[in-house]
């Protein structure tokens, strides 16, 4: 029996005895006892056992009504039996229920079995895996037979296990809570990504499945391209950031991978061959040199040959444009099913691109019909998917896998699919995944209107102290912080904190990280002093609760030497990133990103010291790990490459400056867009080669073109913008042009005097550099007119 339905059972018990001694009065007098002792002793018992009985009486009502929530949940939110139980694993005979594409029907042929299953080269290993416990992710492309495999390993291993299978995150907590209370129970996540980030599956969630008596695992597939996408985040950026995309890689860290390749074996085939009595697998194997025989038989190739022939003059190109505008939907972080209306909403512009009204495109109806209609399997295009949001539609996975494999996971989706789709969304993890995507590649203004969609939509379906309303209100702040709305980010994390502090409490890890990006803006903001205080306080919490070494505790130290750093403590900012660095060093290893972060950390230090040869090498090892362990490409390393080529310039070898500035430029401009951030500070940094190599001329295009996208893309007053037009400035000085000099710096410095405060170091900067420019308008008054004689 579970502990919870025993508490249950256990409160049931103290009710009715509680209400057999409540009914003491009513037998003393149906007997006529008229011993006053007597009668007054029941009376007064039974007004205590009254009062108790009540207590006792509401708690078991929250314990059934909680039940009875779980079982609602489960049974609307999760794969049920025509009964509405749960089924065990052998009860469900139908793969397709569990996520398992539908499979071709050869022409002429009625089949309403799946294919024979060809047994793959890993059965053993997830058999072994699935025998032993655990958390078990099939990983691969999309139709390599992640689901089918799992489905007949948990079939052949498992078949009295309850299957608790969820449609979506929402049936998710229910989900789990069950499986924990299942003796035996095999929880199914087909599709991980659906399941992981806010309010999704957590390690803590893993470790209370599988956990304790009984035998509890979780099945779970997972595409690669997701894969890739879910792990290779920056590990740059503000601590929740940093934290959000390392608890999903650590939930991803608790699980047996196992890898599963599209195309068959030597060995794979050979078991196919052997099955070739099943007229789809002979047709598979006979299309084995092209296609994996998985692949194949969920009509992946065709459908995607059906698509791109589509775009042919007198085909389907509106049916065509229907499909592209949802697999960028999906792309861009749309999960649920798109509506309708959105698709019909942003199938033109597709459409248009492609040719128009050359293309002879056909009426909607028609185009409808063609994108949804099953082909040789009941898989289509777009499957329609009914829910209580409107008329919507999936599309193929394979689809999305294969734009994904073209032009990589974070490739940018045009701003108007992004807008349209805030607009028909209405599911708040559809908001967050939107402006989680946007986040990452740069694009601030589009992620801040999606989590200020994701906040409005959690505030009215959970209200304003849910936690998931609180992550959402605390990214909101970090865009407006990229954004450099300091003041604006200041007041969303102060409100914020406000409310962790209330309902959750001074220490617990949300209210930490609350004030810990609260310091980090007071910082942005010049109120240095401020940042510090926050930042030891919550070193002193985490110190205690989490520990010396925790990876929490680690870097609210690092934060405080960022801090020590802006102050001027530089020696004990060097102190504190070297303590930092060997505890990293000792506890994640000598890799882990943290460390590097620490490394790098203490690299800039050293810069700021003036110890420009050890900056170099700290940066240079740093590279070095980065390009092996991340790759050429990954933000992290360009980021490296970025820093030890300032680090140069400080030392005057402005060739090599030049080159390193220009690789970088050149992948971030492919990599992330030309107007990302980072490419703009790439950009910017070429140009200050530039400046050191005497190209002047080159160097005032480059700064004025990094301006005018930085007043367009961040805004007149973002802390960039203003660095722009100051070092534009001071070239126009050096230049000879003083008076447009001096009209820039007295510019930036009128924004920076009311933005940051008179007392603000770059406020402080700007003074200084527009007194030297009029020092130098000084100097020219002096200076007599030349005097010209015949």
């Amino acid at each position: 029996m579970s502990g919870n339905r025993w508490q249950e059972r256990r409160v049931l018990i103290a009710v009715v005895v509680l209400a057999a001694l409540g009914a003491a009065t009513a037998v003393v007098t149906a007997f006529k006892v008229t011993d006053p002792w007597a009668v007054g002793g029941a009376a007064v018992g039974g007004a205590v056992v009254a009062a108790v009985l009540g207590f006792w009486q509401e708690r078991y009502k929250r314990l059934t009504a909680r039940r009875d929530e779980i079982a609602f949940k489960l049974q609307d939110g999760c794969l049920v039996l025509p009964s509405g139980r749960l089924p065990t694993v052998a009860q469900l005979d139908d793969p397709v229920r569990l996520g398992v594409h539908p499979a071709i029907v050869l022409p002429g042929a009625i089949e309403t079995k799946p294919p024979a299953y060809v047994p793959r080269d890993i059965d053993d290993q997830v058999r072994e895996r699935l025998a032993a416990g655990g958390f078990v992710l099939l990983v691969g492309d999309s139709t390599a037979g992640k689901s089918r495999t799992a489905y007949e390993a948990v079939r052949a291993t498992l078949p009295d296990h309850v299957l608790i299978a969820p449609h979506d995150r929402t049936a998710l907590a229910a989900a789990i809570e069950h499986t924990v209370r299942a003796g035996r129970a095999v929880l199914w996540l087909s599709d991980l990504e659906h399941y992981l980030g806010t309010g999704g599956l957590t390690r803590e969630h893993i470790a209370r499945i599988t956990s304790g008596k009984g035998h509890r695992i979780i099945v779970a597939t997972l595409r690669s391209t997701e894969q890739t996408r879910l792990t290779t985040q920056s590990a740059e950026g503000d601590e929740a950031t940093r934290s959000a995309g390392r608890e999903v890689r650590e939930t991803l860290e608790q699980a047996q991978v196992i890898r599963l390749a599209r195309r068959f074996t030597a060995s794979e085939l050979e078991r196919a061959q052997v099955r070739t009595w099943d007229e789809r697998i002979a047709s598979a194997v006979r299309q084995a040199d092209e296609f994996g025989i998985a692949e194949y038989l969920a009509s992946g190739p065709e459908l995607q040959r059906d698509y791109d022939n589509a775009w042919e003059v007198g085909a389907n190109p509106r049916g065509a444009a229907l499909v592209a505008a949802a697999i960028d939907c999906r792309r861009a972080g749309y999960t649920s099913p798109a509506p309708r209306l959105l698709l019909e909403e942003l199938h033109t512009a597709y459409l248009e691109a492609k040719g128009g009204h050359r293309l002879r495109p056909e009426p909607v109806e028609e185009a409808w019909e063609w994108a949804t209609r099953p082909r040789r399997a009941t898989t289509a295009l777009l499957s329609p998917i009914p829910d209580a949001a409107g008329d919507g539609v999936a599309v193929f996975d394979y689809l999305v896998d294969r734009r994904q494999q073209e032009e990589g996971p974070l490739a940018q989706i045009a701003e108007p699919v992004i807008r349209a789709a805030l607009e028909h969304v209405h599911d708040p993890d559809d908001a967050a995944q939107i402006a989680s995507t946007t986040d990452q590649q740069g694009r601030y203004h589009l992620a801040e209107s999606g989590y200020r969609t994701a906040l409005t939509l959690w505030r009215q379906q959970l209200g304003e102290e849910h936690p998931s309303t609180l992550t959402s209100r605390n990214n909101l702040a970090l865009v407006l912080k990229g954004l450099g709305r300091l003041g604006e980010a200041e007041a969303e994390h102060r409100a914020e904190l406000e409310v962790c502090r209330r309902v959750l409490g001074e220490e617990h890890p949300s209210t930490l990280i609350s004030r810990n990006n609260l310091a980090v803006v007071l910082g942005g903001l010049g109120r240095w002093g401020e940042a510090e205080v926050e930042h030891r306080v919550v070193l002193e919490v985490r110190r205690r609760v989490l520990g010396e070494e925790h990876p929490s505790t680690l870097i609210s130290r690092s934060n405080l030497a960022v801090v020590l750093g802006d102050l001027g403590r530089l020696e004990e900012a060097e102190a504190e990133y070297r303590a930092v660095l060997e505890a990293c060093r000792r506890v994640l290893g000598e890799e882990h990103p943290d460390t590097l972060i620490s490394r790098n950390g203490l690299a800039l230090v050293l810069w700021s010291l003036g110890r420009l040869g050890e900056a170099e090498v700290e940066h240079r090892a740093v590279l070095e790990v980065r390009r092996r362990v991340l790759g050429k490409e990954h933000p992290s390393t360009l980021t490296s490459r970025n820093n030890l080529a300032v680090v140069l310039g400080d030392l005057e070898q402005w060739e090599e400056v030049e080159v390193e500035h220009r690789a970088v430029l050149e992948v971030r401009c492919r990599v992330l867009d030309e107007e990302h951030p980072d490419t703009l500070i790439s950009r910017h940094n070429l140009a200050a080669a530039l400046w050191g190599l005497g190209r002047l001329e080159e160097a005032e295009a480059e700064y004025r073109a990094v301006l005018e996208v930085r007043c367009r893309v961040l805004g007149e007053e973002h802390p960039d913008t203003l660095i722009s037009r100051n070092d534009l400035a001071l070239l126009l000085g050096d230049l000879g042009r003083l008076r447009e000099a001096e009209v820039e710096l007295r510019a930036v410095l009128e924004v920076r005097c009311r933005v940051l405060g008179e007392e603000h170091p770059d406020t402080l900067t700007s003074r200084d550099n527009l007194a030297s420019v009029l020092k130098d308008l000084e100097h020219l008054k002096e200076i007599p007119d030349p005097d010209f004689h015949d």
